[in-house]
């Protein structure tokens, strides 16, 4: 019996329309589509603006270099940029992210240096940033588990009677795992000071959304577990982070949990080794080529005389140095030290772990010594 059973009844369900404050043309929205959200001012706005076109420099150069050899998997958010930087921008400094494995360019927005955002990708370290100094937990792999996490540091934040909000990342195909249901109805029932992110780009790797969920948006979820949900224009920096920085605020103020849904478009491979020509239509790239965050907020901000051709050319100028300084760091080799593998384990190592790490001391020991002498015999047989 085949277990891939689907319903023969269409959904007769219609999604609303995502609230948004710029259209695709870079016009601002009539009020009816901006559901009493205010348009933040220019200023904050470049700003915005500025990180989003700095991140998709970063991030085309990552997956040129990805296809260069030089990193083993790069895992794109090209066409994402307005849902990650507007979460970015919406944390105080001593806010949490929790981040997955495609939150490369939050991570940079928040201040990580190239070099260690791309260490893992490399397979130099698991995590190559000091996480309790950025305050951005490891990046997940494993779908929803950091949204677990997220809450567990936000309700012992309320225990502490702290300010801390943590805000975790998730795709669309991150919600349909149970860690993202229990992790909802934790944080509802505990009120934990939690914001879930969703980006919704529409393809759970090769699953559409249609396949994974009846409900018209997955921020119609929120409410069955109690909690506000937003659908968001999630390639309108300015609604995305109007509405996340209430979220923060409400769940700073002590009012709980938020779920948004940024409906985006993944305009990339799922990764450098998928082939999405397989599982989805190429006329679909070019209607989300129209509605691209950075155009839309290029056109609206030169419309009212917020960004002019000097800070244009400033801002292409700062990308450039940021892909050249990464094309950089991934051109030195990284120190690789095998007994590192021992130095995290356990807080005590137990008599196992430290015999293991004498075993291959000893033996990393005989290999440089054996190296030496080589090394010295053929120098001697070079003189004759």
């Amino acid at each position: 019996m085949s277990l891939n059973v689907e319903s023969l009844v269409e959904s007769t369900l219609t999604a609303p329309r995502p609230l948004r404050l710029i259209d695709d043309t870079g016009r601002a929205a009539p009020p009816d589509e901006a559901g009493g959200l205010a348009l933040p001012d220019p200023a904050t706005l470049l700003s915005l603006y500025r990180r989003m076109v700095v991140a998709r420099r970063f991030d085309v150069q990552v997956t040129a270099l990805t296809r260069q050899g030089r990193l083993a998997t790069y895992p794109s958010a090209l066409g994402q940029e307005a849902c990650e930087i507007a979460a970015v921008a919406a944390l105080g400094t001593e806010d949490w992210l929790f981040p997955t494995y495609r939150d490369s360019i939050a991570l940079l927005t928040r201040g990580v240096p190239p070099e260690q955002i791309l260490a893992s990708f490399r397979g130099d370290w698991h995590s190559g940033y000091d996480q309790n100094a950025h305050r951005i937990a490891a990046q997940a792999t494993p779908l929803a588990t950091q949204a677990l996490h997220a809450v567990g540091l936000a309700t012992a934040s309320k225990l502490k009677r702290d300010s801390t909000v943590a805000l975790t990342l998730l795709g669309d195909g991150a919600t349909s795992e149970g860690d993202a249901h229990e992790a909802f109805n934790f944080a509802a029932v505990w009120q934990a000071p939690v914001v879930f992110l969703v980006q919704n780009n529409q393809f759970a790797i090769s699953v559409p959304l249609d396949k994974q969920m009846r409900c018209r948006t997955i921020a119609d979820k929120a409410i069955g577990y109690g909690m506000p949900g937003y659908f968001v224009d999630g390639n309108d920096v300015a609604a995305m982070y109007a509405v996340t920085s209430a979220a923060v605020e409400n769940a700073r103020g002590g009012h709980g949990p938020t779920l948004i849904e940024g409906l985006t478009y993944r305009m990339e491979a799922h990764t450098n080794s998928d082939d999405p020509s397989r599982y989805r239509d190429a006329g679909d790239l070019e209607v989300w080529r129209r509605r691209d965050p950075i155009t839309r907020l290029d056109t609206y901000l030169g419309a009212v005389g917020a960004l002019s051709d000097a800070e244009r050319a400033d801002i292409r100028a700062e990308a450039e140095d940021l892909a050249a300084d990464t094309r950089e760091c991934m051109t030195r080799s990284a120190p690789v030290d095998p007994l590192e593998l021992f130095d995290h384990v356990y807080a005590t190592p137990h008599p196992a772990l430290v015999e293991q790490r004498a075993f291959l001391e000893a033996e990393l020991a005989e290999h440089a010594a054996a190296a030496s002498s080589t090394s010295g015999t053929a120098e001697a047989g070079g003189t004759r």
